[in-house]
């Protein structure tokens, strides 16, 4: 399984998602490796289908399944949660996301 995580630098809800991500993948027994990958322009963007930092894709695919078609963006990413708006996805889209492989 391929995971790539895609921040771009100054986006305060990076580190704590790359945290929960670790988080998730271990208690899930997932030992792939994290891909880490710096957005640092508009073109890298578009390059990796960036939908906004931090954004989660597995296998190619954004763990959101319903934007997964969006266009890029290189902006701050909001994920629709229960509990409202947040910056971080939500471990269980994170879970679903790996057991469908996207």
């Amino acid at each position: 399984m391929k995971i790539d995580f895609l921040y771009f630098e100054g986006c305060p809800s990076h580190e704590p998602a790359l945290k929960m991500l670790k988080q998730v993948l271990k208690r899930n027994n997932v030992l792939s490796k994290i891909n880490i990958i710096e957005i640092k322009t508009e073109a890298d963007a578009e390059k990796y289908h960036f939908l906004g930092s931090p954004s989660i894709h597995i296998n190619g695919k954004d763990i959101e399944i319903e934007r997964q078609n969006d266009k890029y963006l290189y902006g701050c990413r909001i994920y629709r949660t229960a509990k409202g708006t947040s910056g971080i996805p939500p471990e269980e889209m994170i879970e679903k996301a790996l057991k469908s492989n996207c």
